[in-house]
């Protein structure tokens, strides 16, 4: 398909710096596909609700299965100057993929002031590592500005010395207008955040709290856990005229066999599958077979859902709002209909709703 098909306007005044407090205080359009009867040969338009995301429990039934994702950000963003022949260069850099015990994959910023070969030291003002300053030599340097690093740490204590110090990788709409801080290592993660590995957020489980985790409970909808190692991928533009000519960045996720088979009882006795966010809905449909049976999952997925894509798993989706021509917005197209989103999308600019990852959520159900 082609890519300008996904664009939209945003004015920037409707992109959220911080999140809203409490969190489950946001907002959240509520969106019911149309609804055709062919052989009354009538139709319906799309319906938009102008909810908050505590109305979320009664959005849903007893016997829904929500499914959130538990991997947990680690602050990815680091700070350094590079070394050669006497120079020095300051560049930034975020991490995208550990390779192993002491390599990593990462964006550099501005990746043009590196060369296979250079030495960079990492270092914060007021924070000093336990293990000494952390270096790292550039090994190769790949596309879109991304390289490999090679850290003079390794394991937990290379581990130790990017956690202490890292700043939380904030996504660039955001980081390009205020720079991380302390706040963000709690309100860049979620209450369910428990496995390392993630370098960006599942931004739409940002919104929940104990206490609508405990109304969801008291309603009857029951609450499963996957995980998925969300990449800075996430955030890359599609730069291509066709989605055709797009390649995913691959991402590590697990289901285990318990959670399958629950979510498969579920279905079975009429429930619900609700996904909070696109990364768990990724994760489910990576697992789903084609009847839509959940089966154990462990190791990489690069699904790219587009319109046309036939959901197996996934019945609901809560979700934020997404940037113009990604791969979120395709994916959340393919979901409700584009035509169905383009609508949603400006009712919610024109109705003031926050957009993406401290935005505002959407309640997407499922085009028919």
């Amino acid at each position: 398909m082609r890519t300008d098909l996904f664009d939209f306007d945003l004015p920037d005044d409707r992109i959220a710096l911080r999140p809203a407090e409490p969190r489950d205080a946001a907002r959240m359009l509520v969106v019911r596909p149309p609804y055709r009867a062919q052989e009354q040969g009538w139709s319906a338009p799309p319906v938009f609700e102008d909810r908050s995301v505590r109305d979320l429990p009664s959005l849903l039934r007893a016997g829904d299965a929500i499914v959130v994702n538990d991997t947990k950000v680690i602050p990815a963003a680091l700070e350094g100057t590079r070394e050669r022949n006497g120079g020095v260069a300051h560049v930034a850099f975020n991490l995208v993929k550990r390779i192993d015990e002491s390599h990593w994959r990462a964006f550099a910023r501005p990746a043009k002031r590196l060369e296979v070969g250079d030495r960079v030291i990492f270092q914060a003002e007021g924070r000093v590592c336990l293990a000494g300053s952390l270096s790292a030599v550039v090994k190769q340097k790949l596309d879109g500005g991304e390289v490999e690093l090679a850290f003079s740490l390794h394991s937990a204590f290379l581990d130790e010395a990017i956690d202490t110090l890292g700043e939380m990788p904030l996504p660039p709409y955001i980081a390009l207008k205020r720079p991380p801080d302390q706040a963000d290592r709690t309100s860049y993660q979620t209450i369910f955040a428990a496995r390392e590995g993630a370098v960006a957020a599942p931004t739409a489980a940002l919104h929940f709290t104990p206490a609508l985790s405990a109304a969801l409970e008291a309603r009857g909808v029951r609450r499963q856990t996957v995980t998925l190692h969300v990449g800075a991928g996430t955030f890359l533009p599609v730069k291509s005229d066709d989605t055709d000519g797009h390649a995913m960045h691959a991402e590590w996720g697990e289901i285990s066999e318990a959670t399958a088979e629950a979510l498969n009882a579920v279905r079975s006795a009429g429930g619900r599958i609700v996904a909070i966010g696109t990364t768990a809905l990724r994760l489910l449909e990576s697992a789903a077979d084609p009847d839509g049976r959940m089966k154990p999952f462990r190791g990489e997925t690069s699904i790219f859902i587009t319109p046309g894509y036939r959901f197996r798993a996934v019945d609901v989706l809560m979700t934020n709002f997404h940037l113009p021509r990604s791969t979120l917005f395709m994916l959340v197209s393919a979901f409700a209909g584009l035509d169905t989103m383009h609508a949603a999308y400006r009712h919610a600019i024109g109705a003031g709703y926050r957009f993406y990852s401290y935005g505002d959520a959407t309640l997407l159900f499922r085009a028919m």
